[in-house]
């Protein structure tokens, strides 16, 4: 960062006409900082449709796979594939979430230091320095939290529910359908022993448990994975 940009004063008196008419310290909703909003709620709606649009195509190939595995007598390992099927779509929304994440940071900041205030001059602004910090993430955006924070929130939120239904699903498909042989032969594929197929099962979900539940510090700036619960009406007049 150079000299003019750590000595810059967003509250100064020459870098105050910077935008003037632009973004001014009364701000009403028809300034452009309105339209600023609006159009980074638009973008972090296409954004989050990208994900449904990921989450909803694992459903349904989930759903076709379980329904195709107990008709007849069809292959147990066809379930694992639909595991490595619905790991590929978590990383490919982790990545998505990233990118969704950077928008709705933007928009939370905006919400939490323009409009909270705006409707509450009494309680000071989240961030005293968030017109700097939206600023320069304008000037070089970044994103804000790393891939295994992404791929923890999504399989909190859809993936490890399915995975877990998945194997469910096998488990009682090498052993209660399985007619020829008992647990762990039952689940051999080909050459590769059942315990080594089971192991390899069993560390999988070790991983993706660990990934998705470890203690750690959320950097998503977002407003749903709050704790509390509050009611409107209890709120203080």
């Amino acid at each position: 960062m150079s000299d003019d940009t750590a000595s810059f004063d967003p509250t100064g008196e020459t870098e105050r006409h910077i935008g003037r008419g632009m973004f001014e310290e009364e701000m009403g909703p028809g300034s452009s900082m309105a339209h600023l909003y609006r159009g980074e709620i638009h973008r972090m709606k296409f954004w989050r449709e990208r994900l449904d649009r990921t989450t909803n195509w694992a459903v349904t190939i989930m759903a076709a796979i379980l329904t195709w595995t107990f008709t007849s007598d069809n292959p147990h390992y066809i379930l694992l594939v639909g595991m490595v099927m619905l790991t590929v779509f978590l990383v490919i929304e982790a990545r998505r979430y990233r990118g969704y994440d950077l928008w709705r940071s933007r928009v939370r900041l905006m919400q939490e230091n323009v409009f909270a205030n705006a409707l509450d001059a009494t309680k000071d602004i989240s961030d005293p320095h968030w017109r700097r910090e939206l600023s320069e993430d304008y000037r070089q955006p970044k994103i804000k939290i790393s891939f295994e924070e992404a791929l923890a929130h999504r399989l909190r939120r859809v993936y490890l529910p399915l995975m877990t239904v998945l194997l469910v699903a096998w488990s009682v498909r090498i052993t209660a359908f399985t007619q020829a042989a008992e647990w762990p032969a039952s689940a051999a594929i080909g050459a590769i022993p059942g315990i080594i197929v089971s192991g390899v099962v069993v560390a999988f979900f070790v991983v993706a448990a660990v990934v998705a539940c470890r203690p750690r510090t959320w950097k998503a700036n977002g407003e749903l994975r709050l704790t509390d619960v509050d009611v409107w009406g209890d709120a203080e007049q």
